[in-house]
């Protein structure tokens, strides 16, 4: 892709050293002319770059492209070690970097319809479902 060659600069403000949680913390404004976006991915590599860190302990999100394009503007975490950015970061953000697997659950729908199933039925039937046997009054 000719998109991917196109020049990025990156600049860091609002720079705060967060001990408690293990990391650095800043905003990050990306110029990108000529080019629609940039992947968080390429950007956690340049953050490390930029900051001698590992990529795996660089997490980027929160990013809006301005109106006319060609700047937008995110949030930048970089973490002491990979296991504070484990202990500290948010499941999602973990499945979304590769460093954690996406728990795999039935829809919210499914949920509550079997909640409401388990309503109708007492004692030691809830465990094996909803039996519509018992007669109806």
């Amino acid at each position: 892709m000719a998109d991917r060659e196109q020049p990025v600069t990156l600049r860091t403000r609002k720079f705060i050293r967060n001990p408690l949680l293990g990391r650095k913390q800043m905003v990050v404004d990306v110029l990108h002319p000529n080019r629609a976006n940039v992947s968080k991915d390429e950007l956690r590599s340049k953050l490390a770059e930029i900051y001698k860190a590992s990529k795996d302990q660089v997490m980027v999100f929160g990013f809006r492209t301005q109106y006319g394009g060609g700047k937008s503007t995110g949030f930048g975490l970089i973490y002491d070690s990979g296991e504070a950015l484990k202990k500290f970061e948010p499941h999602y953000r973990l499945v979304r970097i590769g460093a954690a697997t996406k728990i795999e659950k039935a829809s919210r729908q499914q949920r509550k319809q079997r909640k409401n199933r388990g309503k109708e039925v007492r004692g030691t039937a809830k465990t094996k479902g909803a039996g519509k046997d018992k007669k109806k009054k």
